[in-house]
């Protein structure tokens, strides 16, 4: 039956965490015989074990000829005030002759601080947590790691009282880690990692949506071909990630990468097909591709880039046979030994590319040379006639006199 007092499950967590903290903080607790937690900054206090109250008892420290600056000895204990790192080492106490009383190994450190956490769901039946500490605490450490389901059903209401808590399971071959098995795509979990060490403990508490948190593993089998006859083009092609169930209802969508290698600015391009065609590539040159995904519903982030895939797209036949034309005679001319004298030779004009030039070139000149002589031919032609009309006109008008002259009056 679910609890009538709101957020009492909560308190349900963070009291078993609280103890199962105290159990771990206690020194025994930790395997280690003979040895004494202290915090840095503290008044520490070693007690000599088998000493009487009334016998006086000497302490010393191993590797060093005197004790810690300010230390007393009171009751038969040693006193450290405000402890330091520096003082941490093997103490022994001694009778009035010189006996071993007893012997302890101090050991001192920090509180452990808020852990960073953060989490990470390759596919939606699973999830994994991983965290780092906040502080350098210079002690043993260990972590107790468990979750709560958020939104239960009535049906999980009534079968768990305490509200679905579970342990995240941690990895041994893998520190700092831990994973919800079963994990629910649609649903929100609350974690709980606390950290404890022999002075005590510390915790966070992440609150965890499968959809915000969902970033698939990187698509496997990526593959780069070439493509007969089409020199601009390489087909792509590509696998799900083998963590990813293949499921209609839980696709993926791709992102693909590539650029030449000579270049470093890459081009995007996203589909939802296992494979794809690159028609931009550049002739000849060696590409370098790669491939991510992300839920096909935009959920979460891109995975990770999967690892590259090289190919080169064939050359089509002119730019191959050019290119080899131009290496053969660079060839050629590195082979030949430099001469320090100039060429006396004439220079050969036989490459048809300089025969054209220089034929435009004199068609050009010859035409503008006709079009001159035209002009000054039609220039020189308009004057003369002009010069004979002018010489004409007075021969007619002693003519029309004439004419007058012998009409009767």
């Amino acid at each position: 039956m679910h609890s009538p007092i709101p957020g009492l499950d909560r308190v349900m967590v963070f009291l078993a965490a609280a103890l199962a903290s105290a159990s771990l903080a206690v020194p025994e607790g930790w395997g280690e015989e003979g040895v004494q937690y202290g915090q840095v900054g503290t008044d520490v206090t070693l007690s000599c074990a088998g000493s009487r109250a009334s016998s006086p008892v000497q302490w010393r420290r191993a590797g060093a000829a005197a004790l810690p600056e300010g230390s007393a000895i009171r009751q038969g204990a040693l006193v450290l005030p405000h402890a330091s790192l520096a003082a941490a080492g093997t103490y022994s106490c001694h009778g009035e002759d010189g006996g071993l009383l007893h012997a302890v190994t101090l050991r001192l450190g920090y509180l452990p601080g808020v852990p960073f956490v953060s989490c990470r769901a390759s596919d939606y039946e699973n999830f994994s947590c991983s965290w780092t500490s906040s502080v350098e605490t210079f002690l043993p450490t260990r972590y107790i790691t468990t979750y709560r389901k958020k939104s239960l059903t009535g049906e999980e209401k009534r079968r768990n009282k305490n509200g679905h808590v579970g342990p995240c399971l941690q990895d041994p071959y893998h520190p700092g880690t831990c994973t919800v098995h079963g994990s629910e795509f649609w649903s929100s979990y609350r974690l709980n990692i606390t950290e404890v060490n022999p002075l005590g403990s510390s915790f966070r508490l992440l609150d965890v949506t499968m959809q915000a948190i969902i970033k698939p593993d990187p698509p496997e089998g990526l593959v780069v071909e070439p493509i007969p006859l089409a020199p601009r083009r390489l087909h792509v092609s590509w696998k799900y990630p083998s963590s990813w169930p293949k499921e209609p209802h839980f696709q993926l969508r791709f992102r693909l990468q590539y650029r030449p290698i000579i270049h470093r600015s890459w081009s995007v391009v996203e589909t939802v097909n296992l494979s794809e065609v690159i028609t931009d590539a550049f002739a000849g040159l060696e590409h370098v591709v790669q491939v991510s995904a992300k839920d096909f519903l935009d959920a979460g982030n891109w995975s990770e880039w999967s690892a590259e895939a090289r190919a080169t797209p064939v050359r089509d036949l002119a730019t191959a046979a050019s290119e080899e034309t131009t290496t053969d005679t660079s060839l050629e001319s590195l082979a030949e030994e430099p001469s320090q004298a100039p060429n006396p030779e004439p220079i050969n004009h036989s490459d048809p590319l300089e025969k054209m030039a220089i034929l435009v070139s004199l068609g050009i000149f010859a035409f503008f040379v006709l079009a001159a002589v035209l002009v000054i031919t039609i220039l020189i032609w308009l004057r003369v006639r002009k010069h004979g009309k002018d010489e004409t006109k007075p021969h007619n008008f002693l003519v029309a006199a004439t004419h007058l002259k012998a009409l009767p009056s």
